[in-house]
């Protein structure tokens, strides 16, 4: 197997370990709270990716998953409550794992870039209601949630 991240410093490896926890915590966190549902979510989600991931990011999860709950934690701790200052903080660290995604190989990248833009929008959408995203997935004429 291919280690896509051989040209990679240590500290590169690990920002890139942390992308999905720090998508996540910009997905559930709120100026007053960490949204539950979501930070469930996001954890599941990160442990479901590692057998559910397209075969080429199956390693990379395995590696997120080692430490996502307690990183998850750690990340909570640094920019919750979540006002704009975090944001922006949580936005440049983004855009430092950006960069790092970049040095990969193109079609590598081209998958995780995919891939964490679907992890995100899947923790984002963990406040929906049941109802709303698997029951009636397509609006009714006169039934509003």
């Amino acid at each position: 197997m291919k280690d896509h991240f051989e040209k990679l410093t240590g500290e590169e490896k690990e920002l890139l370990y942390k992308a999905p926890v720090l998508l996540s915590v910009l997905a559930s966190c709120s100026p007053t709270e960490v949204h539950k549902g979501q930070k469930a979510d996001a954890i599941k989600l990160a442990h479901l990716k590692t057998f559910t991931a397209m075969p080429e990011l199956l390693s990379y999860y395995a590696e997120v998953e080692k430490e996502f709950e307690q990183q998850f934690e750690i990340a909570i701790e640094k920019y919750c409550p979540c006002d704009e200052n975090q944001r922006i903080e949580i936005k440049k660290e983004l855009a430092k794992i950006n960069l790092v995604i970049n040095k990969l190989d193109k079609q590598y990248a081209e998958y995780l870039h995919i891939s964490l833009e679907r992890f995100a929008d899947h923790v984002k959408k963990a406040r929906h209601s049941v109802f709303q995203d698997f029951i009636f997935p397509i609006p009714l004429e006169g039934f509003t949630f």
